[in-house]
Order: structure tokens, then C-alpha cells, then sequence
């Protein structure tokens, strides 16, 4: 355990870094939104796309894998829709809080953190969960966030709009194009690569502190709302549902369609179930605000998942050995 430690601690440091320094104001809040710019739109998509050149396109491809996450991902947005939703809590909030139970932070936190952990063959079955994230779950939270408000045709012109959101974000385009550098076995002139290096390898500790950064902002803008404060039952089983229910869940369905006889490969479940166990993506609080819903309960799963993690995340690091 303590050599697992030993990896995962310094990931965890680094968001608990970014946390402390926009708490203490040392990094205003003004400044994070320029943070999270350069490692949504520079480096990740070249620490993304780096790994995707250097992954076989058939892990990027691999249907077993497509399928299993992909049933994972609506079995979580439905059990937790329906079980959180109150007399407080509509679709709006339910849907938000369904995504932050089924989207783990796979980019900014779990890709460098799985290959530090397993090796460069970890890249590629978390950047298939990435791209299932970002178009599927995301898209099918949203289109369930509009229910409230909005006839079916409110909800599908919500989904065509998380979609087309889906289509400016840079880091599936990225994935594609190093899934293309892969399987056509080219890649870009000796500058443009190095450049690509050089923003990869600022990618992990800008992004581990910007999550930080971010949960810190997200509770600052919270606190700032006023009303009745949150009772812990709006927003602790959500949380225990990522870190615990939606591990399980993964492993349970890997090991049911490789009993069925689907080519599923053991590295890969291992991967996919140690994705599902990281905490949730920080920037699902963004789109929380964006779409109204309460950013103080997200805020709060997201927090309590990071810290939590530290723990459960490395916990699943040992059993899965």
C-alpha cells in the first residue's frame, strides 16, 4: 500500500496545492478561469493527443470496452436520477448531480495518474472513457436537466446543444487526431512535435492545481448564494455512490460480459473500474452553473470525492493488484 501511496500522494498534493493557494487568495479567483483556458484548450489535448499517437488505434476502438462503459454510464445517470430526486431536488439538480456520479476526472486527474500507476498502456482504454463522458453522459445529462422546464422537444434541443458543445470541446478532437497518428503511423515535423511535448508535460501538475483551484472557486461562489444550508443527505450518498457504487458497477459488468464470452481483456476492466474509482470531474461544476442548477451541492460532491479519494482511489489501486 505504501508504494501506491507513494504515487498517488503527489497528484492529490497538487490539487490540495491549487485548493489552499485560491482559498488563501494567494492566486486570485479572477486568474483560475485563465489556468483552466490553458489546460483545456494547450495542454491537455497535446498530453491527449500524445498518448493517443503512442496508443494501438484497436484500444481506441475496442467495442467491448464501448459497451461496457457505456452501459455503466446509463445504469449511474438513472440509479442516481431516481434515487436523489426529492421534493427539493427536480431533474435540473438530479441530472447535474447524476453527471457528477458518473464522470470521473479522467483528463485532468486519471490519465497521468493511471499511466504513472500501470504504464503508457493505461492511455488508452481511459481516453475511451473520455470520449464517452464528454459526448454520451454528458449530453444525456443535459437533455434530463431541461425536464423540468421543457417538453420532450425542450430536452432534445438541450441534448443537440450539449452535442455541439461536445463538438468545440478540444480534447475529443485531439483524441481522434492521435488515434489517426496512430493508425496511419505518421506524425508531425520534429518542431511541432517537441512543442506538443513540451505542452504535454505541463499538463498534469497545471491541471491537478487547477482542479483545486476550482473546487475552491466553486465553494466561494456557493457560500456567496444565500439560502437554508444543505442537508448532508442531498450530497454525501452521491459521492459514496462515484467512489464506491460506481467501481462495482463497472467490475460487475466486466465480469459479466467476459463470462458471456465478449473479448473484453482483463487490463482493460482493470483500467476501466480503477476510472470509475476516480473522484468526479471538477468541471462538471461549470456546466452546473451554466445550466442553473445548484452549485453548491456539486461543488460539495466534487470536494468530498477529491479529498475522499486519496483513500478509496488507492484502496481500489491495492485490491485490483
Amino acid at each position: 500500500m505504501l508504494d501506491i501511496l507513494v504515487v498517488t500522494f503527489p497528484f492529490f498534493a497538487l490539487v490540495l496545492a491549487g485548493y489552499v493557494a485560491a482559498r488563501r487568495r494567494m492566486l486570485p479567483l479572477e486568474a483560475i478561469g485563465g489556468l483552466n483556458t490553458f489546460v483545456l484548450f494547450f495542454a491537455l489535448p497535446c498530453l491527449l493527443y500524445r498518448f493517443g499517437a503512442g496508443t494501438p488505434i484497436a484500444q481506441l476502438l475496442d467495442p467491448s470496452a464501448v459497451g461496457a462503459w457505456l452501459v455503466c454510464a446509463a445504469l449511474m445517470v438513472a440509479g442516481t436520477v431516481k434515487f436523489s430526486m426529492n421534493a427539493r431536488i427536480r431533474w435540473n439538480d438530479a441530472a447535474f448531480g447524476a453527471l457528477v456520479a458518473a464522470f470521473s476526472n479522467t483528463g485532468f486527474m486519471g490519465v497521468p495518474l493511471l499511466v504513472a500507476l500501470l504504464g503508457p498502456r493505461a492511455a488508452g482504454p481511459a481516453i475511451l472513457t473520455i470520449l464517452i463522458d464528454l459526448v454520451f453522459t454528458t449530453s444525456l445529462c443535459i437533455a434530463l436537466s431541461r425536464l423540468d422546464s421543457a417538453d420532450e422537444h425542450g430536452a432534445a434541443e438541450a441534448a443537440k446543444k450539449a452535442l455541439k458543445g461536445a463538438a468545440l470541446n478540444p480534447m475529443p478532437w485531439a483524441i481522434v487526431l492521435g488515434g489517426l497518428s496512430s493508425w496511419l503511423g505518421v506524425q508531425p515535423i520534429a518542431p511541432v512535435m517537441n512543442t506538443i511535448g513540451l505542452l504535454a508535460d505541463a499538463a498534469s501538475p497545471v491541471a491537478l492545481f487547477t482542479i483545486g483551484a476550482v473546487l475552491a472557486r466553486s465553494q466561494y461562489r456557493a457560500a456567496a448564494e444565500e439560502h437554508a444550508p444543505l442537508p448532508a443527505r442531498d450530497y454525501v450518498p452521491v459521492a459514496l455512490v462515484k467512489l464506491l457504487v460506481h467501481p462495482l458497477l463497472v467490475w460487475g459488468v466486466g465480469t459479466a460480459m467476459r463470462a458471456a464470452g465478449l473479448p473484453l481483456h482483463p487490463f482493460t476492466l482493470h483500467v476501466m473500474i480503477l476510472v470509475a474509482a476516480l473522484p468526479s470531474a471538477s468541471n462538471v461544476s461549470l456546466l452546473a452553473e451554466r445550466f442553473a442548477a445548484d452549485t453548491d451541492r456539486i461543488a460539495r460532491i466534487i470536494l468530498l470525492t477529491t479529498a475522499a479519494a486519496f483513500l478509496t482511489f488507492s484502496a481500489a489501486v491495492a485490491l485490483l493488484r
